[in-house]
């Protein structure tokens, strides 16, 4: 079983935050985030999330064939991130129906709220054969209980 605090970052009131660095990597030549680097993030965020709460993604493709991809994302970039910025994703599981969950992400600097990016996504629930299956049981119930949490 994956151990759910090996997650690096809280879940209060069925959110996951996630705390990410700004790297020169992850910039342009003017030190702004460069706008593929938010997909990387919210990635990145989304598998915490799932570590968090106790989903444990090698496990599921490998005991079940299942596993989660992006069929949808719509991005509404805000305002930009730059170079050594302390940034924060924040991550909620809004819900699911048969072999799809939804998912909203947003970009914040740390300690502020405004929010810099947003991102709206369908999460596909796939067997091997990219065939789509129902989400499992244990994955909807945990996110019940982070919902619930809330």
């Amino acid at each position: 079983m994956l151990d759910p605090a090996a997650a690096t970052g809280p879940l209060a009131g069925g959110e996951f935050r996630l705390p990410v660095r700004v790297y020169y990597e992850d910039t342009d030549a003017g030190g702004i985030v460069y706008h593929a680097n938010y997909l990387r993030f919210a990635e990145r965020a989304r598998t915490e999330t799932l570590r968090r709460l106790g989903i444990d993604q090698s496990r599921l493709r490998e005991e079940n064939d299942v596993m989660f991809i992006v069929r949808r994302c719509t991005i509404d970039f805000r305002s930009p991130a730059r170079l050594d910025d302390a940034l924060e994703i924040r991550t909620r599981m809004t819900g699911w129906r048969g072999a799809a969950i939804e998912a909203e992400q947003t970009v914040h600097r740390q300690g502020e709220e405004g929010t810099l990016v947003a991102l709206e996504l369908t999460i596909a629930c796939v067997n091997g054969k990219g065939r789509p299956v129902r989400v499992p049981n244990p994955v909807r119930d945990a996110f019940d209980r982070a919902a619930g949490a809330a």
